[in-house]
């Protein structure tokens, strides 16, 4: 396990030699990209059901798929049995679309021991491989420590920061019509659109028939990013599918500075719109506190045009008299 990705016939050649190999399910249970499994109540035999949404997330965010804290994260990897020393495998039944993100929730809490089942349940069901149905299993509680890798992760106000200073490249793995703004988000409430300065690497680019592509084709797709030469950001809808080219950049240059932007463009077209709100009813608030200043000053001037006016009456009738 020195690399990211493992083979259907290398994870069936592994569990024959190691005895202390973990292999978990990530299936999802919806997707937002219109994906779609027929083997929905199948698993490879013996996984376990690591469910991203229900246990692995920030239930208290207001954004879907939030990471969640080091202590959530632990007590529910000790629930499946993981351990320090274990070896985790972990698929979904897609192919390649959320096992990615799990291998890199252990990665960024300090679990290198974690690979990708490339290809995913369709790719182990083609090769005649052992499954069973899904079912639930009880298992002994394991001891396995989360320590959160610093910078793994960034928020809004570090992307906003980065719009100004560009330092960093952001890449969203979305499609190019959700991108570009031509096509809608799938959660309607959205407005499609990008990150300023952002480009684009749809997930999709870097599969085909639900494996990932060769080191060399991938090393042709991620050649515009990675000649920037800055650290990268990875983005998507909501932190799933930029684990995917994550994964693969990683595939090709290990030694990349990478992170996720994690609340990805549902935080950021919600926040960005929220700050820009903000701003415009601050403005608004000081062009009212001017344009009452201005017609005080106004009324100050025209009183001591009156005053003025009295005067030069009463200086008028005394030359008179």
């Amino acid at each position: 396990m020195k690399t990211p990705l493992i083979s259907a016939k290398e994870l069936e050649a592994l569990l024959v030699d190691e005895t202390n190999i973990i292999i978990l399910d990530a299936s999802p249970a919806t997707n937002v990209s219109g994906l779609s499994s027929d083997l929905e109540n199948l698993q490879i035999k013996g996984a376990r059901k690591f469910n991203i949404k229900a246990n692995f997330s920030d239930a208290s965010s207001d954004f879907p798929n939030t990471i969640p804290s080091a202590k959530q994260f632990q007590e529910e990897a000790r629930k499946l049995g993981i351990k320090k020393t274990s070896k985790i495998v972990v698929y979904d039944n897609l192919g390649v679309y959320t096992s990615p993100r799990v291998w890199w929730l252990f990665t960024t809490f300090g679990h290198s021991a974690v690979t990708v089942l490339d290809g995913g349940l369709p790719e182990w069901v083609a090769q005649g491989l052992p499954t069973e149905e899904t079912a639930k299993k009880r298992v002994p509680l394991g001891n396995f420590i989360a320590n959160q890798k610093e910078f793994a992760v960034v928020n809004f106000s570090m992307v906003k920061e980065n719009t100004e200073s560009t330092t960093a490249l952001v890449v969203d793995a979305r499609s190019a019509g959700r991108f570009n703004g031509t096509e809608p988000e799938p959660r309607a409430e959205l407005a499609s659109g990008s990150i300023p300065g952002s480009v684009n690497l749809p997930f999709t680019d870097v599969l085909e028939d639900g494996k990932f592509k060769s080191k060399e084709e991938l090393k042709v797709i991620l050649e515009p990013i990675f000649a920037e030469d800055k650290p990268l950001v990875f983005t998507c809808g909501s932190g799933l599918t930029a684990c995917v080219i994550l994964l693969a950049s990683k595939l090709v240059d290990d030694t990349k500075d990478t992170s996720v932007y994690d609340g990805s463009w549902t935080e950021w077209v919600q926040l960005y719109k929220e700050e820009t709100d903000e701003e415009e009813g601050d403005s608004e608030t000081k062009d009212e506190v001017l344009g009452e200043t201005n017609q005080e000053e106004a009324s100050k001037a025209e009183k001591l045009n009156e005053d003025e006016d009295l005067n030069n009456e009463e200086i008028s009738r005394e030359e008179e008299e």
